[in-house]
């Protein structure tokens, strides 16, 4: 299955969540168990040269990636998360928005001095919350080894963010 099938499994809504948003919509692709095997096997390809020691998923859908990444890799995967959604004590990191700011949160004892961390998520726009996670990663010791998206909307130059980072993007819209 190539990169072209793949994408024919994305489908675009128009006008979501909001008018003049195309939101890439990941759920046939979900739905398609071939597919999203593919998927998988792919990002691993992708991943595996990077020799991580973990993956380090961005909420929500990254999760899904990241869990089935995790398996097929035989890596821990460990959440990054928004603020009140993990138990217990966690370290967080703020980020500017266009209009505000945000924040990523993870558990403290993920990061070691040798942890190398693959940063897993479905798609990279504009890069602030995976620079985000990023930033989390390196003010604890530890490092990103690359990081890995099923899409990549080039236009928004979300890569020139993560500079410093292997960026790995499965399906590329320009």
């Amino acid at each position: 299955m190539s990169e072209l099938v793949l994408s024919s499994l994305i489908r675009d809504v128009p006008d979501f969540p909001k008018p003049g948003i195309v939101f890439k919509d990941i759920t046939p692709l979900l739905g398609h168990a071939e597919g999203f095997a593919h998927t998988i096997e792919r990002l691993a390809e992708c991943v595996e040269p990077y020799q991580p020691t973990g993956l380090l998923a961005i909420e929500s859908r990254g999760f899904i990636f990241g869990a089935a990444l995790s398996v097929a890799m035989g890596v821990p995967l460990h959440l990054v998360r928004k603020p009140g959604k993990l138990p217990g004590e966690v370290v967080g990191q703020s980020y500017d928005l266009e209009y505000g700011q945000d924040r990523v949160e993870a558990h403290p004892e993920i990061f070691t001095e040798h942890a190398s961390f693959a940063l897993i998520d479905d798609l990279l726009a504009t890069g602030g919350t995976a620079r985000a996670a990023i930033d989390l990663v390196h003010a604890h010791q530890s490092s990103v080894a690359c990081c890995a998206f099923v899409i990549e909307l080039a236009a928004l130059r979300g890569r020139d963010r993560l500079a410093g980072c292997p960026v790995e993007s499965l399906i590329q819209y320009a």
